[in-house]
């Protein structure tokens, strides 16, 4: 053997183990064309690039080891959950590795693009109508506690009840930023559905800097906005919304309303456009809570919030391939009445050769 195959042979391949070891660490990336008429500096912390493609990962991953190291869960056991899409297939995408079935109650609000997901990665998929009470034995909460009742060796993950959700990102998101931004950070804003995500970033960065201004996105026809203003829960905010992932019709435990400085509510229309407006002018294919989150910049900027020196860290909750027959459908949006005169069809038309 020479001496150079022998060196090759000491020389270890550079891989990861699994496609799990990829979640976290996403990158911060500087907006600059969206946000160039605004006081401020902006960056995006850009879930997208997690390998589930959106900041669900971060919880799948955290809650099933900690399940596992309670001793909850055993091999082949069944992971149960209710989703708008996201969060089940960041958890079909564990279960394949860990080896665990696993059964999804999804709003048939969620785009066709991501119940087709769920189904692609092995997950038993129950589509649950939107837009009934949380307590209505057809929705999508009540619909998985009866899956878990009657399933055996079943764990249910229970996300907006589960403060592990918070967890996940108070040990990743929230150091993740503060070292990306060495601390300069002055604004998070961030969609609230769940609440995990900017409870338990919120968390972190006010223990390093209680100066940091947290601020929430909501939609109208959800009750989270009044009730951190209130503390009611007002059934009269609640109708039907088009946008996936942000608000609630009920107040989730895994909401720190003490986190959250202020809320802004967005509209459904605004929102879409502001996410084709992101992959326009950043090429950063993101989605729907991703132009929410844009469109609630603006209205904050509007207000006043920002100055020269702000440093607002925004979070885009996932990728646009999640809204290819939604947000990004030119025939979507025409249906739902988003075009007009300001607003016409953005997208390129193809030009057949014959």
């Amino acid at each position: 053997m020479t001496l150079i195959n022998y060196f090759f042979m000491k020389e270890e391949i550079n891989a990861y183990n699994n496609v799990l070891e990829l979640i976290g660490n996403t990158p911060l990336i500087k907006l600059n064309r969206v946000t160039e008429k605004l006081e401020g500096n902006f960056y995006a912390k850009v879930e997208a690039f997690n390998p589930g493609h959106s900041s669900k990962d971060r919880i799948a991953l955290y809650i099933i080891e900690e399940a596992e190291k309670r001793g909850i869960l055993s091999p082949g056991d069944t992971i149960i959950e209710t989703t708008s899409g996201n969060t089940g297939f960041s958890l079909a995408m564990v279960s394949i590795i860990k080896g665990y079935n696993c059964i999804l109650a999804v709003s048939s609000k969620s785009s066709k693009d991501k119940i087709d997901m769920l189904r692609s990665l092995g997950a038993k998929v129950y589509v649950c109508p939107a837009h009934v009470s949380a307590d209505d034995e057809r929705s999508y909460y009540n619909v998985a506690k009866r899956l878990h009742e009657e399933t055996k060796g079943s764990v249910y993950i229970n996300q907006y009840f589960n403060q592990l959700n918070i967890d996940a990102h108070y040990k990743s998101t929230g150091p993740e930023i503060w070292k990306q931004t060495n601390g300069k950070i002055t604004h998070l804003i961030a969609c609230s559905g769940t609440g995990g995500t900017i409870s338990g970033t919120a968390k972190y960065l006010k223990e390093q800097n209680p100066n940091i201004r947290v601020l929430g996105v909501d939609a109208f026809g959800s009750v989270l906005k009044k009730y951190h203003e209130t503390r009611e829960f007002d059934n009269d905010e609640i109708y039907p919304y088009r946008i996936e992932g942000l608000g609630k019709n009920l107040i989730p435990s895994a909401t720190d309303f003490d986190m959250i400085d202020k809320f802004m509510k967005v509209s459904d229309e605004e929102s879409a456009h502001s996410a084709r407006e992101i992959t326009r002018k950043e090429g950063l294919f993101v989605g729907y809570t991703s132009g929410a989150v844009l469109q609630a910049i603006k209205q904050y900027a509007e207000d006043g919030e920002f100055d020269e020196n702000s440093n607002v860290i925004a979070i885009f909750p996932d990728h646009g391939s999640r809204y290819m027959s939604k947000v990004f459908s030119d025939d979507w949006m025409n249906e739902q009445g988003f075009f007009d005169s300001v607003n016409q069809e953005e997208v390129q038309k193809i030009e057949m050769i014959k």
